[in-house]
């Protein structure tokens, strides 16, 4: 015997207050009601496939599309947060894996949670931990159940199952938490990929149900994977697409493929997207790769790419990137024209000196114009999409810049 739902109501027991709600209507009704909330993605201008918007966080307003510089370990390597606020970084990207093993979610969790603890008080997303399969001295082994890793502190054996990785990025309290996902290295052959999608989509609807017993103010994105093949990256994408999720990441590229087999991988799976859910590409840095991406349909975007090469004394101009350490004895700014704090204070001979010498600051200056540089490229794509002339500046950007590998 069936219930009648069209003769008697449905109800719901909230989960914090107690408030019975009562819901008139059938079945269908009821479970759409069950995942009701304000739109946490504003689509605000469009530029051909080119999207600016709003993505609503706990942690304020962050206009797209967006960079993320990496802070692993809770820190953006050789930055301090009032130096990006400067930047107008509003958001920045944390492991929360690597986090778990130190200084430990209760470390930060008793430290008044991750924003509190490294005293960001934007948005905060957080990596599963599934980028670490990538890693031949992390990763034991993997199945449909867990993935195993051994700690890089202690080389003692840890187990990451989706339902732990969503309890941990609960703990520390991120604004976007991202679905746990099996990260198949670039070149493996189509078995071993159609596996590692089956997997993802297994995990992510088991971080979905975790999702529920934790913090309903946490954003949830889910992660595409495939490959270079084009029928894994289309059934990934619509399955990802399907799943109440917050947006929707393409995982699984920037990691050895060619620019042109990445682009063409989002050609595959953004058209089976919902227009309304933000689409974030993980890992990428590369600033002529990004504007490809923005052009048709990104809006997310983090890497370690400017901040590594920073580090490695190359650095980011308008006419492609320059080694400093062939400019010893040049005395200008590293780009004429840059109001970063570097080239309004240092020239290009003593930031190679102070790189060559090892000092830290010459670390740091080199950061914050790489930095400066992807905010400013990002800045000044918003204001084309909101002009409706993205096409033209990409093709003027792209003019001027050195093509890069991803």
């Amino acid at each position: 015997m069936f219930f009648d739902t069209t003769k008697y109501p449905l109800g719901i027991l909230g989960p914090k207050n107690h408030n019975f709600v009562i819901f008139e209507g059938n079945v269908t009704n009821y479970i759409n009601c069950l995942f009701l909330k304000p739109s946490m993605f504003e689509l605000k201008a469009e530029s051909g496939g080119a999207r600016c918007g709003v993505l609503h966080t706990k942690h304020g307003k962050v206009e797209s599309p967006f960079y993320m510089p990496v802070g692993t370990k809770a820190a953006v390597k050789n930055m301090l947060p009032e130096e990006l606020y400067r930047m107008n970084v509003n958001a920045i990207i944390c492991n929360a894996f690597i986090l778990s093993l130190r200084p430990g979610i209760d470390i930060i969790k008793q430290g008044g949670g991750i924003h509190k603890y490294m005293n960001f008080d934007r948005c905060i997303f957080t990596d599963s931990g599934g980028f670490q399969v990538l890693s031949k001295t992390m990763l034991v082994d993997l199945n449909d159940r867990a993935i195993r890793f051994r700690d890089p502190f202690s080389g003692v054996k840890q187990t990451l199952t989706p339902e732990k990785s969503i309890q941990i990025q609960h703990g520390l309290g991120a604004d976007v938490a991202m679905c746990l996902d099996d990260v198949p290295h670039y070149g493996r052959d189509y078995d071993y990929i159609a596996g590692a999608v089956k997997r993802t989509h297994a995990w992510a609807e088991r971080c979905i149900v975790a999702k529920k017993y934790t913090d309903e103010k946490q954003l949830l994105f889910g992660i595409t994977q495939g490959g270079t093949f084009k029928d894994l990256r289309e059934k990934s994408a619509k399955k990802i697409n399907e799943m109440k999720l917050d947006g929707v990441a393409f995982g699984g590229l920037a990691i050895g493929e060619s620019k042109e087999q990445a682009v063409q991988a989002l050609n595959w799976q953004l058209p089976h997207i919902d227009k309304d859910k933000p689409r974030y590409f993980m890992g990428l840095g590369s600033p002529d790769t990004i504007l490809e991406a923005i052009d048709i349909g990104c809006d997310i975007f983090d890497s370690v790419y400017p901040t590594k090469n920073a580090r490695r004394g190359t650095l980011f101009t308008g006419n492609g990137p320059i080694k400093i350490s062939s400019f010893k004895r040049d005395y200008g700014p590293i780009e004429e024209g840059c109001e970063c704090y570097t080239c309004k204070n240092f020239s290009r001979s003593y930031v190679a000196h102070l790189l060559f010498v090892k000092e830290t600051l010459g670390l740091r200056l080199a950061t914050i114009h790489n930095l400066h540089f992807m905010q400013k490229m990002i800045e000044d794509a918003r204001t084309a999409i909101k002009n409706n002339e993205f096409s033209t500046f990409k093709q003027e950007f792209l003019k001027r810049l050195k093509p890069k590998a991803l």
